[in-house]
């Protein structure tokens, strides 16, 4: 029987689970995996600058195609800069295989240059995770990684690789299945607690969809949209779920939470029926726990049986894929009567109406409302901050859009190799990403990345000064105490006690020309449109459009920390 090295049956088996793409950074313990993949033409290797740079992008090209994405680096360091992207993926249930390199077995545990025990460390944020300490093992294990990130609830696995074991002879077969004990994902929805909970949703005089990040991770809205057509019953979501129906629908009221639109908020905490679709039910968008919903009776959709009743008690648990569980709600709905809760929801809209009161001077929602008009199929791609908020408050998300953004983990950093990554996987779409100035320099390195790739993404750097999301709390709640969050401040402020600073630092325009992108600073409200029309004529490059923004936009509404939905404060 012909034997090969580990580093071959890798390579074979990355090819038989259809990878065409991987993010990988080099190192002395995966050296011999990458002259194999130097040997082949299947795969494309994309080499990124930074490793926490690398899984993000691995992260948004799977969310974006629905793909797993493959990470490879280096042990040591290479291993501890995925920590944050594994963490982002997990909690947002993105399918990643991240391939780590390992000292030889017999330096295991002795300190050995560039070691650490990478599986320990990233135990509780993968879904599994795995050192192959056997040759005849590796295989198997490979087959069992792919199979295990994309069933279920997705998430991701690391598989740490000793470099003696891939360098050992052994057997060229690839598992053609898997088998698992322990491991039985389901696939079925209980049509008994499913038809319980639609005679449920026909009774209510106020019922309300609540759909989660997880339909669009079941790529389940065409289905949900019908399913909300033939109801009539009023949709909201969470930042995640936003595009499970398009935003321009009739029945769609907006985001809840913290930052949520007031009719959401409002709808949720007097609807008698909460019918929720692959929401964890965070912190973030419930506020008080036991005000959440008060009136409601709650069924609960989600692939994972840990989140359901996890943080609200529900009704009706329905374990199941979000996709499988409302194409089986299409077969059986019908029509509720709405028309007077609709009506109310109307009022709510009409009472306080989501958009920024200062429209004299250039804001977030001109410069967002400029994307909706411009682009019609595109990928959004946030930073976190106070722009993400501002984003998913404004941007619209139709049939040919979508949005992508860290939910969970609420990641600085990860916009821009995002957008990259989201680039990479859909070349005919365009990539827009929205970055406040701090998160913007987390990864900015990736410039070369994009310049080097000839990606045309458009990158959008809302520039007030300022860690904008701490500043607001500093703002409304710490007497404006503005610790830590003033992002020209330096040696000179503190000599001169707060009454001179520097030029803000770095200039954003000429860092991106030092990169070989364009550059393009956008100071007033009538420039906004045709910085967008002149990003748009880069086919080979990114543009990098700053835009200068008054500190003191906030984002309204807000949930008061430690309140109710209701306890929103206004625009004021």
């Amino acid at each position: 029987m012909k034997q090969i090295s580990g580093n071959k049956l890798l390579v074979r088996a990355l090819k038989e689970e259809g990878v065409d793409t991987i993010f990988g950074y080099p190192g002395a313990c995966t050296i011999d995996i990458s002259d194999e993949l130097y040997k082949q033409d299947d795969i494309r290797i994309i080499l990124p600058r930074h490793e926490q740079a690398l899984v993000h992008e691995a992260d948004a090209y799977a969310r974006t195609t629905g793909k797993v994405g493959v990470c490879l680096v280096t042990s040591g360091p290479g291993a501890t800069n995925l920590v944050t992207g594994l963490a982002t993926a997990n909690y947002d249930s993105v399918p990643l295989v991240c391939f780590t390199g390992q000292v030889a077995r017999p330096l295991i545990g002795n300190d050995a240059f560039q070691e650490v025990d990478i599986v320990g460390i990233t135990r509780s944020i993968t879904k599994y995770g795995v050192i192959v300490r056997n040759r005849e093992d590796l295989g198997r294990i490979i087959k069992e990684a792919f199979y295990i990130a994309r069933t279920g609830r997705p998430g991701p696995v690391l598989i740490d690789l000793p470099k003696d074991v891939m360098a050992e002879l052994g057997s060229a077969d690839y598992p053609d299945t898997v088998n698992i004990r322990g491991y039985k994902p389901n696939t079925n929805v209980h049509m008994g607690q499913l038809k319980r909970a639609l005679k449920m949703l026909k009774k209510a005089k106020k019922p309300l969809f609540l759909a989660g990040g997880g339909v669009n991770i079941a790529r389940a809205n065409e289905i949900f949209t019908e399913v909300v057509e033939k109801t009539e019953v009023p949709v909201v979501t969470t930042i995640m779920g936003r595009g499970a129906v398009p935003t321009d629908h009739p029945l769609y009221i907006g985001n809840l939470g913290m930052h949520g639109a007031y009719a959401s908020n409002m709808a949720v905490s007097e609807c008698d029926l909460l019918f929720s679709i692959g929401t964890r039910f965070n912190d973030r968008i419930t506020g008080k726990l036991h005000e959440f919903a008060p009136n409601a009776q709650i069924v609960h959709i989600d692939i994972d049986t840990a989140s359901i009743s996890r943080n609200i008690h529900v009704d009706v648990p329905i374990v199941a894929d979000a996709l499988e569980a409302v194409t089986k709600m299409n077969e059986y709905v019908e029509h509720c009567e709405t028309k007077k809760w609709r009506k109310q929801i109307a009022e709510w809209k009409e009472e306080h109406p989501l958009t920024m009161k200062n429209r004299v001077d250039m804001g977030p929602q001109d410069i967002i409302e400029e994307i909706n008009r411009q682009f019609d199929n595109a990928i959004i791609a946030t930073d976190v901050g106070q722009h993400q908020m501002f984003t998913t408050q404004y941007i619209e998300i139709t049939k040919n859009k979508q949005l992508i953004t860290s939910g969970g983990l609420g990641t600085m950093g990860y916009g821009f190799p995002a957008a990259i990554g989201a680039k990479l996987g859909n070349p005919d779409k365009d990539v827009i990403a929205i970055s406040g100035d701090g998160g913007m320099q987390m990864n900015i390195q990736e410039f070369a990345t994009a310049v080097l790739e000839e990606l045309p993404l458009i990158l959008c750097v809302f520039n007030n000064e300022y860690l904008g999301m701490v500043r607001q709390w500093q703002k409304l709640f710490y007497g404006k105490r503005y610790s830590m969050t003033n992002l020209k401040s330096g040696a000179l402020f503190r000599r001169t006690n707060g009454q001179e600073m520097p030029e803000y630092t770095p200039d954003f325009v000429k860092l991106a020309e030092s990169y070989g992108a364009k550059g393009i600073r956008v100071m007033k409200k009538e420039d906004i449109a045709v910085a967008f029309e002149e990003a748009k004529k880069n086919t080979k490059t990114p543009t990098l459009i700053e835009f200068v923004i008054n500190p003191e936009e906030l984002v309204y509404p807000m949930v008061q920390p430690g309140g109710t939905l209701e306890d929103l404060i206004m625009d004021c």
